[in-house]
C-alpha cells in the first residue's frame, strides 16, 4: 500500500485517480468525500469530477482533493468535461451507472492502460422499456470495467451476470460528518442533556406520550411507503396509538398524504429533513420498508444509537443487519404490522435488540478499512498495467 512519505509503486509519483460523480445519492457523495480524504492522507493525488452542487455539498476541496466540475446542461459538456479531466490520470474510479458510462466513453481506447474502477452503490427501479435500456446501460459499464467493486452479494452477482470480468465485494463504511459538522449520535453530551433533547423532538412530532415509529427515505414507490401506510391501519387501535413518522421528499407525497387523510392514519410526513437520522434518538423503533437497499444509512444509524430496526429482508440488508434487527418480507403489510406491534408490547426485547445492534455495528468496516480495500485494488490494477 502507498504511504503519506514515500512514492506511489510501479514507478507512478504520485499516483493520480480521478472520481467520477455523475449525481447520485447523498450516501455516494459522503462515501467519495470519505474515499478521497483516505487517498489523499496516502499520498495519492486526487480530481473529484462532479456536477457543482456536489462539490457544495461535500466540499471534496476540503479534504485535499481537486475540484473538476461537470456541466449539467448537457451530456455531451459533461462527456468533454469528463475526458478533460481523465488526461492525465493513472486510475479513474467512477461510482454509479452514469458516471460508469461517462469514464467508459471518456477513456474510450485508453482503457488497456487506464484502468477503469466503478463501484455500484445502489440499483435502479424501472419498468418496461427503461427497464431494458437500464440492462443495456449496465451491460456496457460491467464490461467496460477493469474491476467492479459492488457494496451488497446481490449486486456482485448482478454485474458477473452483465458481463463483468472481475467483480467483487466492497461494503463502504458510512461516513462521518463533514468537518465542522457535529457528530450524528451526540454520544458526548450529558445524559440530562440528551434526555431534554429527546423530550423536545417528541414534543415537537406530537408523540409525548405514545410510541413514536421512524422511517427515513425518498416518497418514492420503491421505498415501500403503501406498505407502510397499510401496517398502520393496524396500530390505530394501540393504546397509546404508535405515531409513524416519515421524514422525505419524492414524487409521492401528495398521493400518500391524501391516503393518510382519507384513512385517518397515524403517519406525519415531515418533508425533507436535514437532521432526519438525528430524530432516531427519539424513536422507539425504526421501519425500512423498501424494496431494495444497499448498505443503508437508516439501518446503520438505527444500530449504532440502539434503535431496534424492522426491516425489509432485502438487497444488503440481511448481511448489514445479521441477527440485530426484525427482518420482514418485502410488501407484506401483516408482516410488517405484527412485527412492530410485537416489539411495541415487549420492552425486553426492545432493549436486546438495542444491544445486539450497537455490538453488530462495531463489526462493519470503518472508513479506513474501506480505503484500504480501495487502495489495494488500486496498486493491484497499477502494477498489472506496467
Amino acid at each position: 500500500m502507498s504511504s503519506p512519505s514515500t512514492p506511489s509503486p510501479h514507478g507512478r509519483t504520485p499516483l493520480h485517480t480521478v472520481q467520477i460523480l455523475g449525481g447520485g445519492s447523498a450516501g455516494t457523495g459522503a462515501h467519495v468525500r470519505s474515499l478521497s480524504a483516505g487517498l489523499v492522507a496516502r499520498g495519492v493525488r486526487v480530481t473529484v469530477c462532479a456536477p457543482d452542487e456536489a462539490e457544495s455539498s461535500h466540499r471534496f476541496t476540503g479534504v485535499g482533493a481537486r475540484f473538476a466540475p461537470t456541466p449539467a446542461r448537457t451530456e455531451a459538456g459533461a462527456l468533454a468535461a469528463v475526458r478533460a479531466v481523465c488526461a492525465d490520470a493513472d486510475l479513474v474510479h467512477a461510482h454509479g451507472l452514469r458516471a460508469g458510462l461517462l469514464a467508459a466513453l471518456a477513456l474510450g481506447g485508453r482503457r488497456r492502460r487506464v484502468p477503469l474502477v466503478v463501484t455500484w452503490h445502489t440499483r435502479t427501479h424501472r419498468e418496461g422499456v427503461r427497464a431494458r435500456m437500464t440492462y443495456l446501460l449496465e451491460r456496457r459499464v460491467a464490461r467496460a470495467a477493469r474491476v467492479v467493486l459492488a457494496v451488497s452479494s446481490d449486486l456482485v452477482e448482478r454485474a458477473r451476470r452483465r458481463g463483468a470480468r472481475d467483480a467483487r465485494l466492497a461494503p463502504v463504511a458510512l461516513p462521518g460528518p463533514c468537518a465542522g459538522e457535529p457528530p450524528l449520535e451526540g454520544s458526548a453530551a450529558p445524559a440530562a442533556e440528551e434526555d431534554t433533547l429527546r423530550h423536545k423532538e417528541r414534543a415537537e412530532l406530537g408523540a409525548v406520550d405514545r410510541p413514536l415509529i421512524l422511517t427515513v427515505g425518498r416518497l418514492e414507490p420503491h421505498q415501500g411507503h403503501d406498505v407502510l401506510l397499510t401496517a398502520a391501519r393496524a396500530w390505530r387501535h394501540r393504546d397509546p396509538e404508535p405515531l409513524v413518522a416519515v421524514a422525505g421528499e419524492g414524487s409521492r407525497r401528495a398521493a400518500l398524504q391524501r391516503r393518510i387523510d382519507a384513512e385517518q392514519l397515524p403517519v406525519r410526513l415531515l418533508g425533507c429533513r436535514e437532521d432526519a437520522l438525528r430524530l432516531l434518538a427519539a424513536a422507539d423503533l425504526a421501519v425500512l420498508p423498501a424494496r431494495w437497499e444497499g448498505r443503508s444509512p437508516l439501518a446503520q444509524e438505527a444500530l449504532r444509537a440502539g434503535v431496534p430496526l424492522v426491516a425489509t429482508a432485502v438487497g444488503a440488508v440481511p448481511e448489514l443487519v445479521g441477527d440485530a434487527a426484525l427482518l420482514v418480507p418485502y410488501g407484506d403489510p401483516d408482516a410488517l404490522a405484527d412485527a412492530v406491534s410485537g416489539l411495541l408490547a415487549d420492552p425486553g426485547r426492545r432493549a436486546a435488540m438495542a444491544a445486539a445492534g450497537r455490538a453488530q455495528a462495531a463489526t462493519w468496516p470503518t472508513e479506513d478499512t474501506t480505503v484500504a480495500q480501495v487502495l489495494s485494488v488500486y496498486d493491484e490494477l497499477s502494477a498489472a498495467a506496467v
